[in-house]
């Protein structure tokens, strides 16, 4: 499993995972967006308060995509019964 040394929002993070690095990269330039974003729109707020808007952002959009992604496989499995079932 490959090692990772990485600096996060100014953080020193050290970790093993199973992901290739274009992946973790990747993730890493999202957060940093992320908290771009965040830090653009607000005004005088802590690293910590910023963090914890980061934490709960991104928790809310993966809530969402889980949601629709829930309703995506329902829908899907409405029409494979359609398909499977014999017509009448």
């Amino acid at each position: 499993m490959p090692g990772y040394n990485l600096t996060v929002l100014g953080l020193e993070l050290s970790f093993a995972a199973d992901v290739s690095p274009e992946r973790i990269h990747k993730a890493v330039d999202f957060v940093h967006q992320r908290y771009r974003d965040l830090e653009g729109r607000v005004s005088h707020m802590s690293k910590e308060r910023l963090l914890t808007y980061l934490a709960l952002s991104l928790a809310d959009d993966y809530l969402q995509d889980q949601g629709k992604l829930s309703h995506l496989e329902g829908t899907m499995q409405q029409l494979l019964s359609k398909i499977d079932s014999p017509e009448e």
